[in-house]
């Protein structure tokens, strides 16, 4: 039987978000591979600037670790569209993201995920084809107990999508098992298998419990997104720009969120049905 983890031929670019499991499947291709040939082979973290310190220090302990160079970029309102940084000089109060918003002038939302697109995949795509890139193998980290994010049209682009994880059978329970074996760790929560910390920290994906705890235990990461809606909705009146432009969720805006905790507290947590984005599909536990 192939292993699931050997190389394709050709360029290919390694997704590694800073969480456990794209951390997991690189070091399972390296296992199989021996390394990585760095000519052909780039490992990549597309930093927004709302990641949680604990993700930085993570993706940096991870090269150092595991020997392997990780490139780090960051997007750019300006030509040539990102930015090649490092663990210290990477962007830590959303500034990659301020400048798509004010670029943009209106909000990503569950309905227009911009965000991703371009603060992650595009810049990612700008750098490789910097460096002479014409095509290659995108190694994304599904699990095979994500077949939600499975099974989607192959994207017209310059790259293919390879999901070594899905094919090696892979589920979050192994992942777990395999960082409870190891010496070092992402220092976030891993709650039921979900680091509700990961990634941007308050992203509007995230459930509303999520984010209701971000707005009580970490007013400060609260405040950049609450900002951002105000500087936006400030838009509304002077360009004449709907609501929904305005906010990353249209069931409530940040500043509403936090008022609602502050007045609630833990009560909202602790009652079911309280906190739940049902209409999106993304009703979670954090």
């Amino acid at each position: 039987m192939t292993n699931p983890y050997l190389l394709p031929a050709g360029n290919v670019q390694i997704s590694f978000s800073g969480g456990r499991t794209s951390a997991y499947m690189l070091h399972e291709i390296l296992e199989a591979n021996g390394g990585i040939p760095e000519d052909r082979v780039k490992v990549m973290f597309q930093n927004t600037g709302r990641e949680m310190e604990q993700t930085l220090e993570f993706v940096a302990e991870v090269g150092r670790r595991w020997g392997v160079m990780i490139t780090w970029t960051e997007y750019l309102a300006t030509a040539p569209g990102f930015a090649e940084v490092g663990y210290q000089g990477a962007s830590r109060n959303g500034e990659p993201f301020d400048a798509l918003i004010d670029k943009k002038q209106y909000l990503p939302n569950q309905q227009s995920r911009f965000c991703t697109q371009e603060l992650k995949i595009r810049t990612a795509k700008k750098y490789l084809q910097s460096i002479g890139w014409q095509r290659w193998t995108a190694c994304i980290g599904i699990r095979a107990d994500e077949p939600h994010r499975l099974g989607k049209p192959a994207p017209k682009e310059r790259w293919v999508n390879w999901h070594p994880l899905a094919a090696a059978g892979v589920s979050k329970h192994i992942v777990g098992d395999f960082w409870k074996a190891q010496s070092f760790d992402l220092m976030l929560p891993n709650i039921r298998g979900n680091c509700w910390l990961g990634n941007c920290d308050g992203c509007f994906l995230k459930s509303e419990r999520s984010q209701a705890v971000l707005a009580r235990d970490f007013p400060d990461r609260h405040r950049w997104w609450e900002a951002a809606e105000a500087r936006v909705g400030a838009l509304e009146t002077t360009k004449g720009r709907p609501k929904d432009n305005a906010q990353f969720s249209k069931r409530f805006a940040k500043k509403e969120l936090r008022e609602f905790m502050e007045r609630q507290g833990d009560w909202a947590l602790e009652t079911d049905g309280i906190l739940c984005q049902a209409d999106d599909g993304e009703c979670l536990a954090a």
